[in-house]
């Protein structure tokens, strides 16, 4: 069972904090190639565009009341 725990003294613990987590967003985004950059963004605007949808669907259902 104890084999099975990561080794904690190997952690990178700066990549715990916020600006920690920014930096390595920001270095895993620079290893992409320009394609997968672009994929990447397309997706993301996907899944903004389905959680608007979601969001208004969500405040205007078909019974006129709100959903809780």
């Amino acid at each position: 069972m104890a084999a099975d725990l990561p080794d904690i003294e190997d952690f990178d613990w700066s990549l715990t904090t916020w600006e920690g987590s920014r930096r390595e967003q920001l270095r895993r985004w620079a290893l992409l190639s320009l394609e997968e950059m672009i994929r990447a963004q397309e997706d993301m605007a996907d899944l903004a565009e389905r959680f608007s949808e979601m969001r208004a669907a969500e405040h205007s259902p078909r019974d006129g009341t709100p959903r809780t």
